[in-house]
């Protein structure tokens, strides 16, 4: 019981805790205090119900979808673009880039833009419904159900570990120049990702 769910608590943590582009928008939403909660209660969630997904056996079905992925690929490509290009926009204006203020999304295009980078990634459906689900399943029963729980822990505890502990840096990005910084590097992170998918390079 308690060694699966420490297996997939682990798991989950080596796969998710990797620089991409779910962590750095949490990361950023978590700095500007910005819709935190609902941002890091959907992609938790969102990872975790892939995963149940997975030791339940669609895994098996997104493995041999490769003409699913590739649509989601490409749509990943394109949107990472669209963020890019807006996170470079934000750092060439300062003047919206202090915390807590400027230009701030509505909840509704937040929770888009969240879904979008988390479900327009092929990678999200390989790490959790095909990785996981066969490392959940090859504990057997009922110990994959105990690993899938450590799994949605892992995914859990991490974003909100991130966006809720991201408000510690808060006095060092109470400068526009801090912004300018952080939103650039967001880009170049958008940037290199998109070209890992559009490349068809692994980005585990």
């Amino acid at each position: 019981m308690i060694i699966p769910f420490l297996i997939g608590l682990g798991s989950g943590l080596s796969l998710i805790m990797a620089i991409g582009a779910q962590n750095a928008f949490v990361l950023r939403q978590g700095i500007r205090r910005e819709h935190v909660l609902p941002i890091v209660l959907i992609c938790g969630l969102t990872d975790a119900v892939l995963e149940l997904l997975g030791i339940a056996g669609i895994g098996f079905v997104v493995e041999r979808a490769p003409i699913a992925l590739e649509i989601v690929r490409w749509g990943g490509v394109a949107f990472l673009l669209w963020y890019a290009w807006l996170s470079f926009r934000r750092a060439m204006r300062p003047s919206t880039l202090v915390a807590g203020e400027g230009e701030s999304m509505p909840l509704g295009k937040t929770v888009l833009a969240c879904l979008a980078i988390t479900l327009l990634n092929p990678h999200v459906y390989l790490d959790t419904m095909v990785l996981m689900g066969s490392l959940g399943n090859a504990q057997g029963d009922p110990d994959r159900w105990w690993f899938a729980l450590g799994g949605a822990a892992a995914s859990l505890g991490w974003f909100f570990v991130l966006g809720y502990g991201a408000r510690l840096l808060t006095r060092f990005f109470a400068s526009p120049r801090s912004w300018r910084i952080l939103d650039s590097v967001v880009g170049v992170t958008m940037l290199v990702i998109a070209a890992r998918l559009a490349f068809g390079t692994s980005l585990s």
